[in-house]
Parts: structure tokens; sequence; C-alpha cells
């Protein structure tokens, strides 16, 4: 059984780490910390295994999407900065737009090969910042983890130093997507340990995503069990 720690990588209890990475703002930790009382209030959240957050180089967060509150929900526990693919629409209201690009957030159009939003994470991870994927394009419609698009694997194969698998379970069961308004629960996100860039090259794109949903699908397969929801099937 796996163990589950829920402190922080012991090089990361300031949040200016160092010279090279990516550092918080002010505005950036006072939001975070704003949106994790609001969070914490509405939810029972727990992490578990943040001390897999690598100390410094470009990490890549691949997660997989169970509601609207996941990018918040993966990243407020971790001590680097985040930066956030969002979906283009989301910058077609000038207030919204100021307030999410002041979170690190950039744009990418659903459904397409967007490679201009692609050149953008590849940039942000190689000046040692950390980027968020939800590899599945779009949230779960039953809670289970969807197939996962392999362009993905670029950013793990050629800009991050690591590859860190996040999951994300009971986001469904209290926010549905087709429920307007979230309701209480009980969320968990619980992070793998980080996969090197010299692995993750080894394999073909197909064949690194497949591994990072399988770990996903072990991981949840295992909560379930340990908290007594109801074990999620796979064909």
């Amino acid at each position: 059984m796996r163990p589950r720690t829920s402190h922080p990588n012991p090089k990361l209890r300031h949040w200016n780490p160092g010279v090279g990475v990516q550092q918080s703002s002010l505005w950036y930790r006072s939001i975070r910390c704003t949106l994790h009382v609001m969070m914490c209030a509405l939810w029972k959240v727990r992490v578990f295994n943040r001390h897999y957050e690598p100390a410094d180089g470009g990490v890549l967060y691949i997660s997989n999407h169970q509601s609207f509150l996941d990018p918040i929900l993966m990243s407020f526990a971790l001590r680097r900065p985040m930066n956030y693919m969002a979906r283009d629409s989301l910058f077609h209201f000038p207030v919204f737009k100021q307030l999410i690009r002041s979170v690190n957030a950039f744009p990418v159009r659903r459904g397409t090969a967007d490679l201009t939003a692609l050149k953008e994470a590849m940039r942000r991870i190689r000046d040692n910042g950390q980027v968020v994927v939800f590899a599945e394009g779009t949230r779960s419609t039953d809670g289970r983890i969807g197939s996962f698009l392999p362009g993905v694997a670029i950013l793990a194969q050629r800009a991050a130093q690591w590859t860190v698998p996040v999951l994300i379970d009971g986001a469904f069961e209290a926010w549905p997507r087709t429920q307007a308004i979230p309701s209480p629960g009980s969320v968990v996100v619980e992070y793998a340990p980080p996969i090197p860039r010299e692995e993750a090259s080894r394999l073909s794109p197909q064949e690194f995503v497949d591994r990072v949903r399988a770990t996903l699908i072990d991981m949840q397969t295992d909560l379930r069990r340990r908290l007594g929801r109801t074990t999620l099937h796979y064909d």
C-alpha cells in the first residue's frame, strides 16, 4: 500500500525557493490564499504526497479533470507558482481576462492543435516554471479518467525536467458537469513521483500518456478503496 504524507518538499519551506526558479508574487499568493479559504469552507479537501513537488527545474503536471475548480485544487497546496492553460473563451471578458492572466493563465483553443498555446507552455517550462495540463481535454462525464491527448507528451519529452502525475478525486461527485453550482463534498488531491525527462523520452508519445493515465487509474482505484468509495471500473 502506498504511503501518504501531507508535508511539503523540505527544500520548499519558503515562498521564494531560489534563484532561477519562477517566483510567487504577493498578488498570486494573496489570490491563492483567498481561494484556499473559500475552497476549504465549501469542501473537505485533503492533499497527499506534495513533497513530490520538484524544488527546481521546469515541471509539467498532468492531471485528470473532474470539475471547474480543478486548476485551483491541483495547485493550491504547492509552494512554487503554477501556470495554467485556460480555454480561450474565458479571455473574452476583459475584467476576468485580467484576473486570470494575473495568476499565470494563458489561452488555449480547445478541439484544435493549438501550436501557439503549446509553444507558450514550452517557453514557461523552459524558464523553470510549472505548467499544468488536463490531458483529457475536457471534464469527465462519469468520474472516470478518459483517454489522454498524446500531444501533451511533447511538453514532457522536450521541455520539462520533471513530469508529475496528479490525481483529483471526489470533485466530480461534488460538482459534476451537469450541475450548475457545486455542492458540499470531500475531495482528495494526490501527487505521484516525478518522471524525469530522460525516462519520458524513451517512450513514444502514446506510450507515455498511456503510462501516466494508468498510473492515475491505479491511484484512483487504491484511493477509493481506502476511503470506502465505489470503485470505478475501466475496460
